[in-house]
């Protein structure tokens, strides 16, 4: 078993110095599935996808909403997306980069979204992530909040809810915490 790999070492070698190419690394099955889903991508134009660390390393991107009504309209929000070895079997890790008033996003950006917990199945794609959360910011869900404060305010309160998301999207305080201004 040894010598095999001594073999495959040298036929490396060799093709390394015969091309002056040295060999692209194979993409794991989870980067294979990743690369079709964003090939595949059908956005809204209010969202839109970056790779800050540039397109070899489609594992970490972001991805921008800006909601066009609801609530949120206006404002701009940043998600940060980690895409796991093993995804599709896992969910990717999703933040919220953009500090927000919501009832479903707490203050330190985690982000309550069913398709990224309990929910979630290998049959599911980025695609159905993104719409999820542009769902989010359309139609906020007060039953399983985050922010508790603001899923009240919406239950009972929406008038209220209205005026702290405002003031958040425009920048301000709401209680101790300031929001800077993503409009």
């Amino acid at each position: 078993m040894i010598r095999l790999f001594k073999v495959k070492e040298k036929q490396k070698e060799d093709a390394e110095n015969n091309s002056g190419v040295v060999p692209t690394k194979k993409q794991t099955a989870g980067e294979l599935r990743l690369n079709r889903d964003i090939t595949e991508l059908n956005l809204p134009d209010s969202c839109s996808i970056s790779f800050p660390s540039g397109k070899d390393d489609l594992m970490n991107f972001e991805v921008s909403i800006k909601p066009d009504e609801g609530y949120y309209k206006d404002g701009t929000f940043v998600f940060s997306f980690e895409v796991p070895p093993i995804y599709p079997h896992e969910a990717p890790k999703v933040k919220c980069k953009t500090k927000v008033y919501h009832p479903n996003i707490d203050l330190e950006g985690n982000v309550c979204l069913n398709v990224l917990r309990e929910d979630w199945k290998p049959v599911l794609n980025i695609n159905t992530i993104v719409y999820g959360l542009y769902h989010l910011f359309t139609e906020p869900n007060c039953e399983d909040p985050l922010n508790h404060e603001a899923a009240e305010f919406l239950r009972e309160k929406p008038m209220y809810f209205e005026t702290n998301v405002r003031m958040a999207l425009e920048g301000g305080y709401i209680g101790d915490e300031y929001f800077e201004p993503v409009m």
